[in-house]
């Protein structure tokens, strides 16, 4: 189903101790200096935590920037759903954070398979985060002293995440929102809302603009600069329900991709343990409970199969939290692969609760007794009133009931240590790429490394590209070849006039990914998924309906293009899963399990990043990059 090929190896990773490479590269990275920075113009498609701080970075940098959204602001972008809270290794409680834990915690929750040198750069670069955060304004939760306050999260020892309520995401993109919008009034930043980028200019080689459709009015440009920068989050929604906003999608990558950008480790997706549960084929999307939760509340299931029972006369000796029992070390803090696992391995033991059995209990009555109701509801009191709206539930008085859903994507382009991918001028930062999680995420390190990449990161290493800067003017026929193949997609999807809506296809799509490339992958059922997508992708082209025209607002159309490179990106999906016959973080092969059936790993085989190659005709083509552990050791993971 693949091609082998070449291996491909990360270049611009300076040599020398890991603590002195991130400082070694700025320092060896060529300048533009001011002068010249006027000069040139760099594309930053995406306004969320990382692409709003890049856009607002290199404007204050001088360059000029072009920042393009779907949504109708730049404050609608996905990060602003983000509760929990953001990663620093400040030690403020003097509980034995530093940077050299936090790389170690991040590498060893990632299961060994991602870089170590782009991973220490990340928790160098989380105490200057904040530190930016707080001179922006943002409300960070305080203790009683006026001090900055942290909290715990899954996979951590330490309270190391700072926090805003549960609105954590929220506050820091209106930091990143203003300090955009200031350099929109200094005339550095161009910000066009309602526009989608639907294919990559290519020219001599390099990235040199983008083609976007603007989602009022129908019509379709062309935007050329010297260097473009994809900030466009994840393919949660490829599993049609997951806790992403409706509108996320893959088309910005996956439009790169079929332009010559590798696409690294697809099979590595996050299944979030915290979200309330499916309650019927009506819904269209999940919504997440945040993972800040389970510093105060316990997870637990009755001992019982089948026992129907109110919560709360279910009693204590009665119920297995087993999260506690299984992982004493780390008990409810395990991270999110680990407990999501747990979650359905109780649910398949038929001890699950709630319509289907397909949910486990979030209880807070503990916390409430030691701490008070008034505690209690100033660390979530949002999230227990969105949690009510949602369900009916008051989560003061009934536990929550929670089950796993699709939340994150670790994988994404492929870039080396400056972000820049495979297509030379093309820079991908945040979720949009692949470098930093390995194959599970931990909490609270979104928005961590969001905002390294937006504000500390991209702006030193681009400029080491853009010295050759500025480029030559882009050939005309270039230009009118990707408006026309843009144009030529549109008219295709708008003609088939079948009788399917999108969203059914999509509906279709997200089950055959959830049953077989989710939470377990078996080879059979890998197999099952590719012939079924195929058939799924082949049929969308023969019966889908688009209605309306490419003229003007048309959402159907808008998602009609968005499912046809979800069908796409699905394949390579399974393919990565099926190629990749170990388990590793949230990738769990079930051919593949310890004794005690959590991930077993193959080092031997699998410690590479896989990047693929888009053949358009033809198998896809697999690229190796080598991983080497220096700084911490590959071993069996162990949260016991």
């Amino acid at each position: 189903m693949y091609v082998e090929g070449d291996p491909i190896a990360d270049t611009t990773t300076p040599d020398g101790p890991i603590a002195d490479r991130w400082e070694q590269r700025r320092f060896t990275a060529r300048l533009v200096n001011p002068a010249n920075r006027r000069r040139l113009t760099v594309i930053v498609v995406g306004t969320g935590l990382a692409g709003g701080s890049a856009a607002a970075t290199l404007g204050e940098l001088g360059y000029r920037v072009k920042s393009y959204c779907y949504q109708d602001s730049p404050r609608r972008a996905h990060s602003i759903a983000a509760q929990g809270g953001i990663n620093a290794a400040k030690n403020y409680r003097n509980d034995g954070d530093s940077v050299h834990r936090l790389f170690h915690d991040t590498v060893k929750g990632g299961d060994f398979r991602s870089r170590e040198s782009n991973v220490h750069r990340l928790a160098e670069i989380s105490v200057e985060i904040i530190d930016q955060c707080v001179a922006q304004g943002v409300p960070f939760a305080r203790e009683y002293g006026g001090l900055l306050d942290t909290r715990s999260f899954g996979g951590a020892q330490v309270s190391r995440t700072f926090y805003a309520r549960g609105q954590t995401g929220q506050q820091l993109l209106l930091g990143a929102y203003q300090a955009l919008e200031r350099q929109v009034a200094a005339g550095t930043v161009e910000v066009h809302s309602r526009h989608e980028m639907l294919d990559l200019i290519v020219d001599d080689g390099r990235a040199r603009g983008i083609v976007v459709r603007d989602l009022v009015t129908g019509e379709v440009t062309t935007e050329i600069a010297d260097a473009v920068v994809l900030a466009t989050g994840g393919y949660g929604n490829v599993f049609y329900l997951s806790t992403n906003a409706k509108g996320c999608n893959v088309t910005a990558t996956w439009r790169a991709h079929r332009k010559g950008a590798l696409f690294a480790n697809p099979c590595f997706t996050q299944i979030h343990p915290t979200c309330i549960p499916v309650s019927g084929s009506h819904q269209s999307k999940l919504t997440l409970m945040s993972e800040s939760l389970r510093n105060d509340g316990r997870v637990w299931v009755p001992k019982k199969p089948d026992d129907g029972r109110d919560a709360r006369d279910i009693l204590d000796h009665e119920r297995d939290y087993y999260l506690e029992r299984m992982y004493p070390a780390f008990g409810n803090l395990v991270p999110r692969d680990i407990a999501s696992r747990a979650a359905k391995h109780v649910c398949d033991e038929g001890r699950g609760v709630g319509p289907g059995g397909l949910g486990v209990y979030l209880d807070f009555a503990a916390a409430i007794d030691r701490l008070g109701r008034t505690a209690v509801a100033a660390r979530y009191g949002n999230l227990f009133e969105m949690y009510e709206r949602i369900t009916g539930e008051d989560p003061y008085t009934v536990p929550m009931r929670i089950y796993p859903a699709v939340h994150y994507t670790m994988g994404g382009l492929w870039v080396d240590y400056d972000l820049q991918s495979t297509v030379p001028g093309l820079f991908v930062i945040g979720e949009a790429n692949f470098s930093d999680h390995g194959a599970n995420r931990l909490g609270a390190s979104a928005l961590m490394q969001g905002l390294a990449d937006g504000y500390f990161v991209l702006p030193n290493t681009i400029g080491d590209y853009l010295a050759d800067g500025p480029f030559p003017a882009v050939a005309p026929s270039t230009v009118d070849e990707a408006r026309s193949a843009v144009t030529d997609r549109l008219a295709a999807l708008l003609a088939v006039d079948g009788d399917r809506t999108v969203d059914s296809f999509h509906r279709r799509l997200g089950h055959i990914m959830w049953d077989h490339c989710g939470m377990e992958r078996t080879d059979a059922g890998l197999r099952k998924a590719i012939e079924q997508i195929r058939a799924l992708r082949e049929e969308f082209w023969a019966r889908v309906r688009v209605p309306g025209s490419a003229d003007d607002l048309n959402q159907s159309l808008e998602k009609a293009g968005r499912v046809a490179d979800f069908l796409e990106l699905a394949e390579l999906m399974c393919i990565d899963a099926l190629h990749r016959t170990e388990s590793c973080g949230g990738h769990f092969r079930a051919e593949s399990p310890t004794d005690d059936g959590e991930a077993q790993r193959d080092d031997d085989r699998f410690s590479y990043v896989a990047a693929w190659e888009f053949a358009d005709s033809g198998d896809p083509v697999l690229h190796r990059e080598a991983l080497t552990f220096d700084h911490v050791h590959p071993t069996q993971r162990s949260y016991k």
